[in-house]
């Protein structure tokens, strides 16, 4: 019988090999920012991360196909029948697995922005654009950018991403399957922005990523979840300020104040602070899975 082998613990996921067709992903309640993963986790988000990703997996299919194979325990299990996983705790998988294809993953993340914030915005003070995209002048803090802009960024397992240009990344990847990909990413943003904003949430920037899969690109990893994306609440947006989020952003914000060098181990996160934080993420749930 075939063996199922950790072959990768990251930031907030674990994977696992089940040969070369399948990947079983397990979404922990880790938590991570500034690039280290914080020492408290939030019980409870890694199952709010699975829901969210899986709900986008089934919106969006006729945008572009995806990797997922299954969500639910029953058909994973199908699936992985002829491999040993006698270390696995299925009831502790519950609600936190899928079963996805393996791919050749597309070292870029694939970022779109709607409004100008966070890093975006650093830049755009500086030098008055975004990964190269030159933006007009005068926006303020939280705008809303006239359409949509494509900022990818180099792709690193260990320590921080770099910005790059479109053509940076169509250089390394050639300049069909970048246009494809930059395609692939603004339509999937505008579909989830519409949605999103019938439902009170704005959606700010996001990040995508993807993989060949039998010479075809496909939509990998997580997909438009509180980890991957910034969502605003839409009754209480103003532009020239920072917004809050439905996301992380409540854990940087107290990261930020907390005296915190963002060189050290990071600091626990206090009761009150988790507590916030896994509100944030069932709000999210709530407001993006709501029938209507």
């Amino acid at each position: 019988m075939a063996e199922l082998k950790l072959i990768h613990k990251g930031k907030v996921r674990d994977l696992y090999s089940a040969g070369e067709k399948y990947l079983l992903i397990v979404s922990s309640d880790r938590i991570s920012a500034f690039d280290f993963i914080l020492p408290t986790p939030i019980p409870g988000k890694g199952a709010i991360l699975n829901k969210i990703s899986s709900f986008w997996f089934s919106k969006t299919g006729n945008i572009i196909r995806n990797h997922l194979v299954a969500a639910d325990i029953g058909g994973i299990k199908a699936h992985l029948a002829g491999y040993d996983c006698s270390a696995l705790d299925w009831a502790d998988l519950e609600g936190r697995a899928v079963l996805v294809y393996r791919t050749k993953r597309v070292d870029f993340e694939c970022i779109v922005r709607g409004y100008i914030t966070g890093s975006g915005w650093k830049e755009y003070l500086k030098q008055g654009r975004v990964c190269g995209i030159k933006l007009p002048l005068g926006l303020k803090e939280a705008q809303k950018l006239p359409e949509p802009v494509f900022t990818p960024t180099s792709k690193a397992d260990q320590g921080h991403d770099e910005n790059v240009t479109f053509e940076q990344m169509a250089e390394a990847l050639g300049q069909e399957p970048a246009v494809k990909i930059k395609e692939k990413s603004l339509a999937l943003y505008k579909f989830a922005a519409d949605y999103l904003e019938k439902r009170g949430i704005l959606l700010a920037d996001t990040k995508f990523e993807f993989g060949m899969l039998d010479g075809e690109l496909i939509l990998i990893d997580e997909a438009l979840t509180p980890d991957s994306s910034r969502f605003w609440d839409a009754a209480r947006y103003k532009t020239g300020t920072s917004p809050e989020s439905y996301d992380k952003q409540y854990v940087r914000n107290w990261l930020e104040g907390s005296g915190w060098d963002k060189v050290s181990a990071p600091p626990a996160l206090p009761a009150e602070v988790v507590q916030g934080t896994l509100k944030k993420y069932e709000e999210a749930l709530s407001k993006i899975t709501k029938a209507g």
